[in-house]
Parts: structure tokens; sequence; C-alpha cells
């Protein structure tokens, strides 16, 4: 963190580096996962009020565009505008600053988004026995988004293929908001997968075209769902080692196509509705 009136003996860059910064650790701190050392500390000045005398200083920058000032204007006008009002302030004066520099906020290589990390992450509610295995994912992003849905909808594990990408790259733990860290993952082979079903009793399935609808398919209480890669799908291999079946998304567009991070949030989905309706409704196998 830095005062205010510190910033003005800043170079222009250097002054909107700073604060695409400060806004970052701000974020983290009305979410109450700040990084050891960076929590706000000014007991002079309210967080809100510190909040407040930054976003003015973005607001009156020449190279903030006349769009994000109006709505940094609409918001300080909102005060008081609460923990919630502070986060949004942080994050459109972050992105403001984030195009005025140049680097594209989705990008999020100036500033990594708030998110849980590895230490914050004391005890995860999972599904016993729900996995998803990623066989030859090839795009960091893609594995990434897995990793978040998979955590978020309460699979207690990963396994990924050995030539999939690894989801410690730099855009893994971006796009995996710290699930990757939260989940952890085991790098198996087809094989090793195989063996790890038959001792723990646990049916492996695939999501691959051409199998029964999603929303007639028998999911397992427990399993191991694969899914392929972005251009091959699943590979004969992993079709020959899921005998519990295929499941596939209906589709009626054009393309009759999703991005493999978002099939697998549709069958996430839907695999923890028929989990959570309990046992008197679901027929298990």
């Amino acid at each position: 963190m830095i005062e205010p009136g510190k910033l003005n003996t800043l170079a222009p860059g250097q002054k909107r580096r700073k604060l695409a910064l400060t806004f970052g650790a701000l974020e983290r701190d009305i979410c109450g996962i700040a990084e050891e050392g960076s929590g706000y500390s000014f007991s002079s000045m309210p967080r809100a009020d510190y909040v407040g005398a930054l976003s003015r200083i973005v607001r009156d920058d020449p190279l903030v565009s006349v769009e994000d000032r109006a709505e940094i204007g609409r918001i300080l006008e909102a005060r008081p505008f609460g923990a919630e009002g502070e986060r949004r302030l942080c994050n459109v004066c972050r992105n403001a600053l984030l195009r005025a520099i140049g680097t594209f906020p989705a990008e999020w290589d100036l500033v990594i988004a708030p998110h849980r990390g590895e230490n914050s992450v004391e005890k995860r509610d999972f599904f016993p026995g729900v996995f998803v295995y990623a066989e030859d994912i090839r795009s960091p992003f893609n594995i990434g988004s897995i990793f978040r849905t998979a955590e978020a909808m309460g699979a207690e594990g990963a396994f990924i293929s050995p030539r999939c990408v690894d989801p410690n790259h730099p855009k893994s733990l971006r796009s995996g908001m710290g699930c990757v860290q939260a989940l952890g993952f085991e790098r198996k082979s087809l094989e090793e997968l195989t063996e790890f079903s038959d001792s723990r009793k646990i049916p492996i399935f695939v999501l691959e075209t051409g199998g029964t609808d999603i929303r007639e398919f028998d999911f397992p209480k427990k399993g191991i769902c694969i899914i392929g890669s972005e251009e091959l799908g699943v590979s004969p291999e992993a079709l020959s080692a899921a005998t519990y079946g295929r499941v596939s998304i209906p589709m009626k567009g054009l393309k009759a196509s999703l991005n493999v991070g978002v099939a697998f949030g549709v069958l996430m989905e839907k695999w923890a509705e028929r989990l959570s309706v309990g046992e008197g409704t679901v027929r298990w196998h």
C-alpha cells in the first residue's frame, strides 16, 4: 500500500502500475484473503476513504477512457457503498488502468485477480469418489478452467494424462483461481487409471459424442469421468477403458461444438445435481 500523496511523486507510468497493483491488493484485503504483509494498514484513514482517494486519482487520469471515468464516478457517488461497493470500485479502477497501460484485463499478467490460495483452504466439501481424468488437454487456460469447475462442483480429485499440459503452468493457475492447489492432481496413464478404478471399485465413463443423452444418463454415485483433448476428443483407448459408458450433451447449433471446459461444466452440474437429490431418488451403482 502507498499513501495517496506519495503517488504524485511517481512518473505517470510508474504511478499507473503502482495503482493497479494496489487495487489488486485491496481487492484481496476486502475479500479477507490478503497476502501476508499486504493487508490494509493505514490507521489514520478508513479503508473506504483510501479506496475513494485512489479511485479519484484514476478517474482524473487523462489516459483512462471516458466510459471508465463515468463508471468510477457513478460508484463514488453511491457512497457509503459498503464492502461490495469497495470491491467493485477496486475492480473497475484496476481494469481501467490495465486498459490505459495497454494490458488486456483478461491476460491477468499485471495483477492476478483475488482468490483463495493454497494456504487458505482448510477443508473442502466434496462428493467422495467423484473424479475427473483430463486426457491430453493442451490449453493451460482450459485445464485451469476444468480444475476450477471440478473444485466448485464437488469433485474429490483430478487426474491428468502423461501428455496433458501441466496444471501448474502460470496460465492454468490464473484461470484456475486457486483451485489447482485446492484440488490437487496426479498424473496417471490409462493403465494406472484403470488400476485405481479397480482397486477403489469406482467405474469409469467418458464425456464424448455418440453416447447417452446427459438428461437420461444414469450417473454413478462414485465415478471417474474422462474428458478428451480439444482437437480429438477422448482416445480409442480411453473409450475402451470406460466400461460404465459414454455420456453426451445434446446440441442444436450449426457447429454443435462446445469448448472442453464448458462441456465439462455442463456435465459436472448435472452430475452434482443427481448426487445432491439423495439415494432415495437416484438408482445408484
